[in-house]
């Protein structure tokens, strides 16, 4: 019975190791962009820990395998825990040295973890259990453990829970483990009150983490962006956060600013009425991203418009701007509209599919720090727009800023030159973002900006129009290569000019 009581701490011990893994990766995801590098750094941390714990692991005596394997529960179980929540402070309010924290946190907890299952086997090894089977057992409930979590991290726990309380989850559960373990072999631990007490304790701090952990990370985001949080959502895809300053809304996904109430129609203005208002009667309009609806308010501005389709990754971003009377406010109700269309798909995915043509196509997606985002900027990413594009038709691409990361807007134009459209750069200037371009396309060559504008637009005229697409010379194109799925040069470009900004 015994034996079997420490093989299943096995599958339990793999699932929390792996669980705040995964945290750490989503977490640095989060809040510092760049998915494949944080996760694959953190990864490596994470592994060579391990290794050095379970090094450490053979300095243990076998009179103390049991005491030494239920406090080594305690403590990942601790660490691991409170590692989220702690990360998330840091961030907000000692942003200096996040990343030592945040790797010091990952191989702490990947040397405890690894010591783990040497001490199990050794355990069980005494208990006289046959060495194959006993490998054969372990290795198997480890490797479950693993594939357990990893499926239940991100379709359920992570969206469900948010990262706070999942870390909190699994160390409840490590503290669980401690504490079976600590009853199942009293009789057997010269300590066994005070290790009970021990667990009880470290059990009982874990489940108050786990109840208030929402309430630390929305005080810890208040001191990240300063204002009052009205909303905050982590999505299987993205963390949300709406705030509020007086008449001033503000979206954050991953924590970075996506718009401002008080300019975000310079922006939107920009972004949509240059193409539709040189399209004689535009009917069909597809946007890709754009889950805020601010783009769809100004394109619904147009009365020859009979559907707009909406695609967009998050299904819990376009119901927060359908539902939520502050957004619906600011976005004018304008994806409940009859005639626009959400799917909640993945863009390129969606686009392969895709049989309809659309008069104009407007490219709303956020910046693209990350490989992930950097493949809807992609050469064969553009190929496919350039499919469902009417042979008259417009493209606008948002295109990050040309002042702060040239080569990042300037690769952006290669992009779409190398799919063969005949691009017209433009900028504008949002007070929250500074100077932001535009790229926007056709496939005959044959664009000329808007003289005048038939619609209702705050910012927005013929000469400032003009006045768009003239660039100065510290804001002139540059020589770069365009972004290809297999080098995603983009995302290079992005992050080492962004870099130079916040240095």
């Amino acid at each position: 019975m015994s034996n079997r009581l420490l093989i299943l701490s096995v599958f339990i011990v793999a699932s929390c190791g792996l669980a705040y893994e995964l945290v750490a990766g989503a977490l640095a995801s989060y809040l510092l962009g760049d998915s494949v590098l944080q996760f694959s750094s953190i990864i490596g941390c994470y592994l060579f820990a391990m290794g050095v714990g379970s090094h450490f692991s053979k300095y243990i005596k076998d009179e103390d395998l049991l005491a030494r394997f239920i406090d080594i529960e305690l403590l990942v179980g601790l660490v691991g825990g409170v590692s989220a929540t702690l990360l998330f402070l840091v961030f907000a309010w000692v942003a200096a040295p996040f990343r030592s924290v945040l790797y010091a946190l990952v191989f702490v907890v990947g040397v405890l973890v690894g010591m783990e299952i040497p001490l199990v086997m050794r355990i069980l090894n005494a208990r006289q259990a046959a060495f194959s089977e006993l490998v054969s057992r372990v290795l198997t409930f480890d490797y479950l453990g693993a594939l357990f979590v990893s499926l239940l991290f991100p379709m359920v726990l992570a969206p469900m829970l948010g990262l706070a309380r999942t870390a909190f989850l699994f160390g409840i559960a490590n503290a669980g483990v401690a504490m079976v373990a600590v009853r199942a072999f009293r009789h057997e631990l010269k300590h066994a009150g005070s290790q009970a007490l021990r667990a009880s304790m470290v059990l009982c701090l874990l489940i108050a983490g786990f109840l208030l952990a929402d309430r630390v990370t929305q005080w810890s985001e208040r001191g990240l962006f300063g204002d009052e949080i009205v909303h905050a959502e982590t999505t299987p895809y993205q963390r949300l956060v709406v705030t509020k300053w007086h008449d001033d809304l503000r979206l954050y996904i991953n924590g970075n600013l996506q718009f401002s109430s008080r300019d975000e129609h310079r922006y939107h203005e920009a972004l949509v009425h240059p193409a539709l208002s040189a399209l004689p009667a535009p009917r069909q309009v597809l946007v890709l991203g754009g889950g805020d609806g601010l783009a769809v308010r100004e394109i619904l501005k147009y009365p020859s418009v009979e559907a707009v389709t909406v695609v967009d990754l998050d299904p819990a971003m376009t119901r927060l701007f359908a539902r939520a009377p502050l957004l619906t406010g600011l976005n004018g109700g304008a994806l409940r509209d009859k005639r626009v269309k959400i799917v909640n798909e993945d863009a390129g995915q969606w686009l392969e599919t895709a049989t309809q043509h659309y008069d104009a196509i407007i490219i709303d997606l956020p910046d693209p720090n990350s490989y992930g985002l950097g493949k809807l900027y992609s050469e064969p990413m553009y190929r496919l727009v350039r499919k469902r594009l009417a042979e008259t038709g417009l493209l606008v691409v948002q295109s990050t800023s040309p002042y702060f990361a040239p080569r990042a807007y300037w690769c952006v134009a290669a992009t779409l030159e190398a799919a063969g459209f005949k691009t017209y750069p433009y900028h504008a200037y949002v007070p929250s973002f500074g100077e932001w371009g535009f790229i926007l396309a056709d496939t005959q060559g044959r664009y000329q900006p808007p003289t005048h504008y038939a619609v209702s637009l705050r910012w927005l005229d013929a000469a400032v129009t003009r006045e768009l697409f003239r660039f100065p010379a510290d804001m002139s194109r540059v020589e770069v290569e365009p972004n290809r799925l297999n080098s995603q040069n983009l995302v290079h470009y992005f992050e080492e000019d962004w870099h130079k900004v916040i240095r």
